[in-house]
């Protein structure tokens, strides 16, 4: 147990370092994570309106053919990580905000060790929370404040209930099945896409339907819905629907991002799994040619890693990182592979290791080449000048990021004459680059019919502040 407790440590200490450096390899938070640190803001002062009518920021809500999913409804966005923050800023935590996810992140790694001990046995669950610890996409995801890797910590925790609940007749862990379940279903909605694996599973595994005589399933099933109820409530106050909220956040998927290709996340397999891609294949090929698969833990696994990704493949816009739900059950298959080597598998995971971390230098390196800029350095001074000016109000193209930066009201430009009085106004390349015309023309309009009272030139970089009287 002693032994057990160490690996975690270290696996734990590993991954937050790792993680928390991430943190510093931009200085300025995308618009998203802006979003849920300001709604977390927000609800820290008023915890029942999840919306923007009385906020001092502006999510871009775009417009729909049905007013039940317009601005100012926030309910397309996934609450639980905006209340999470919520009580970090009540706590006067806000320093903070930056360093809750890598915490998550670095627990889901000592989860993933967990449940591949519990699996298998403790070689192959170092094997795979070590890799879990190192794989790019959840690295960098985790050190963001977004929803991704935050509800991955819960369907890990989902998977070890159920497996804790259902194999080994647990019956507590049975019953914390659907609770941590309905928490993942609060963290992400597209977790709706892990719900039907277990089914499949029990299907595969008892044929005829006699998992449904458990009654501490139907028990699994009620604490679902109960963790679930107060977010009905809020979609039948907000959108008179009990689904409201989830109907928003289908609708939502389709507003932004275009459409990509159906094999965009092989196309990017390197970048976000560097090495562990091809020994994941490597693996599956293991698996089935050893028949493997019939192993109710490796199928549980691996019904886990397809169902997901073929849903995700079909849907229409896709991102990298929303595939980090099934970056879990990868490690774990590619950790149990790993475990059956019989020759050199130590000397196969110290290349493995070296592989990963030259790969998170060079994706550090590049972010932070990137992020590091003149644009960014005088967009950050502006917003330090705009927080120092008091009780103000900010016109801005960059609502969310602003108000995060500043805490100070904003609202998106409208045109120059109908600027409202005493307002600062922000004009930045940060989101307004000036080798667009429309932004040249904007900048010139300022310049003759506002006081500058900020100025921020660096090279070809710039940022000012002005004030409207």
């Amino acid at each position: 147990m002693k032994n057990q407790t160490k690996i975690a440590l270290i696996i734990f200490i590993t991954s937050l370092i790792i993680r928390i450096i991430f943190v510093f390899s931009s200085p300025t938070p995308y618009w998203d994570e802006t979003v849920y640190a300001n709604i977390g803001y927000d609800l820290s002062r008023n915890p029942f309106d999840y919306s923007l009518q009385k906020s001092g920021w502006s999510d871009f809500i775009p417009a729909s053919d049905d007013f039940n999913y317009n601005w100012p409804k926030l309910g397309f966005r996934a609450p639980l990580l905006p209340y999470s923050l919520s009580l970090l800023y009540l706590l006067n935590l806000d320093f903070f905000i930056s360093f809750f996810m890598p915490i998550i992140g670095a627990l889901s790694a000592v989860l993933v060790f967990y449940l591949g001990k519990k699996l298998f046995n403790q070689q192959a669950g170092v094997y795979s929370a070590v890799i879990f610890s190192l794989i790019p996409l959840h690295v960098i995801f985790s050190s963001k404040i977004l929803t991704d890797a935050y509800a991955t910590f819960f369907i890990i925790l989902s998977f070890i209930s159920f497996y804790k609940g259902y194999e080994e007749n647990n019956k507590t862990f049975k019953i914390f099945f659907g609770f941590f379940l309905a928490l993942a279903l609060l963290a992400r909605y597209t977790v709706l896409w892990i719900i039907p694996v277990f089914f499949f599973y029990f299907l595969i595994k008892d044929k005829f339907l006699k998992f449904l005589k458990d009654k501490y399933l139907w028990f699994a099933v009620l604490i679902f819905f109960l963790t679930l109820s107060p977010w009905f409530i809020y979609g039948i106050s907000e959108y008179n629907n009990p689904f409201g909220a989830f109907i928003h956040g289908v609708r939502a998927a389709s507003y932004w991002g275009g459409t990509q290709s159906w094999s965009f996340f092989f196309q990017y397999s390197w970048e976000a799994l560097s090495i562990i891609a091809p020994i994941f294949l490597f693996s599956l090929f293991y698996i089935f040619y050893k028949k493997q698969i019939i192993k109710k833990q490796i199928y549980l696994l691996f019904i886990w890693f397809l169902f997901f990704l073929i849903i995700a493949m079909l849907m229409p816009h896709k991102e990298t990182r929303f595939i980090l739900p099934i970056i879990p059950s990868i490690c774990l298959l590619t950790g149990f592979a790993l475990d059956k080597i019989k020759k050199y598998k130590n000397l196969v995971f110290v290349l493995i290791i070296i592989i990963l971390f030259v790969s998170l230098s060079s994706l550090f390196i590049k972010d932070y080449n990137r992020s590091y800029t003149n644009t960014n350095k005088c967009f950050l001074q502006a917003n330090t000048f705009l927080k120092s000016q008091g009780n103000i109000k900010i016109v801005t193209d960059q609502s969310s990021i602003v108000y995060y930066l500043t805490k100070q009201e904003t609202m998106y430009y409208p045109p120059i004459n109908l600027i409202p009085e005493n307002y600062h106004i922000l004009f930045s390349d940060y989101g307004m680059p000036l080798f667009n015309e429309e932004n040249q023309k904007i900048k010139q309009e300022l310049d003759s019919n506002f006081k500058k009272i900020f100025e921020c030139s660096l090279n070809s970089s710039y940022s000012a502040v002005y004030i409207s009287s």
